[in-house]
């Protein structure tokens, strides 16, 4: 998970709004985290901190059964109002929630392949990339991953799992938006910090003698 996170660090690139690509995603997304809708999104985002923070303080199982247990009770009062209401006023609305349980909530079989498909095409990648990494095809990729890991090993140590994700889902809900703000702002400064980076890599690179050998065989 934090390496498809921290990944694009690993290879500086000069386009620096392929960080907040929107045409990448799926409308549906773009119209959240850029808070298109603020009631559909602040819903969605609402419920995502609650859970996690829920998570951060109970179990998961009892999240989950307190979670369920409160829609139930949600889902069986309506019902028993509504047939109250039906018996008071004698109408014959039927099943106050038709029209939710005639819904088509099947899976279809071609998403699932085309979600599976996907999946496994980033694992091979990932395991691709890891190998790559791992036993030093590249040695400036190589130094840059474990410059990466041992960053990695203090933010372990300041946050656990779930801290990050919360951190996270709040990023996701909060960057894009101020991205599209101030994009032009961010690029420049974003580029310029690239520049700087790129810069020092090339001369690191240029001092080993192990890279220039693997790069003229």
């Amino acid at each position: 998970m934090l390496f498809f996170l921290f990944s694009p660090l690993l290879h500086a690139r000069t386009n620096t709004g392929a960080w907040f690509n929107p045409d990448q995603l799926d409308p549906r997304v773009v119209d959240l985290v850029y808070w298109r809708d603020v009631k559909k999104t602040g819903v969605v985002f609402g419920s995502l901190m609650v859970i996690l923070l829920s998570l951060a303080y109970l179990s998961l199982i009892s999240v989950v059964a307190y979670t369920s247990l409160a829609v139930l009770t949600g889902t069986i009062t309506f019902r028993v109002y509504k047939n109250i209401m039906q018996a008071i006023q004698k109408s014959q609305d039927g099943h106050p929630f038709k029209t939710i349980l005639e819904l088509d909530t099947d899976l279809p079989s071609e998403k699932v392949h085309e979600a599976t498909d996907v999946i496994v095409s980033q694992i091979n990648s990932t395991v691709s990339e890891l190998k790559r990494l791992f036993l030093v095809e590249d040695l400036v990729d190589s130094v840059k991953f474990g410059c990466l890991l041992w960053c990695l090993t203090y933010l372990g140590s300041w946050f656990n799992g779930l801290t990050l994700v919360i951190l996270a889902v709040v990023a996701l809900f909060s960057l894009p938006k101020v991205y599209e703000q101030n994009q032009t702002q961010i690029d420049q400064y974003v580029g310029l910090v690239r520049s700087q980076v790129n810069d020092v890599m090339s001369k690191v690179k240029a001092a080993l003698p192990i890279g220039n050998k693997e790069k003229t065989q």
